[in-house]
């Protein structure tokens, strides 16, 4: 199983040179967990960055993944995750679902570098 971080659906979405890193595991949709606030995050970017026609079709790709509510439960163990690895939030929430269904996390956040099960790749700095 794999869950992607929402930078790099962001990637992959716009066909961003760093686009491949991240196809592995988005087009294999059969072993794909999508935590509905990366449906979240992606929408708010993709709201700014390219039309509606376009963003909703982006997002019915998202779709074809099994995708994650953030429940009560979910929120504890995700509050958990942040106190134990110095996680905001939104990224607490993604890693611990993640996590809760031994899923490998695909992100290029060095906030997670060196966490267990995450697949890191190091986005070149930008300038």
């Amino acid at each position: 199983m794999n869950v992607v971080d929402s930078s790099g659906w962001i990637e992959y979405l716009v066909d961003s040179v760093r686009a491949d890193n991240f196809a592995p595991a988005i087009e294999r949709t059969h072993q794909l967990i999508v935590p509905s606030l990366s449906i979240f995050e992606v929408h708010r970017f993709l709201s700014r960055a390219t039309d509606a026609s376009r963003r909703d079709a982006c997002l019915g790709l998202m779709r074809r993944g099994t995708v994650v509510d953030l429940t009560d439960a979910r929120a504890v163990s995700a509050s958990e995750v942040a106190q134990r690895h110095g996680l905001a939030m939104a990224d607490a929430v993604m890693y611990s679902i993640a996590r809760e269904f031994d899923a490998t996390f695909w992100t290029q956040d060095a906030d997670y570098q060196g966490l267990p099960g995450v697949h890191f790749e190091v986005k070149p700095p930008q300038g």
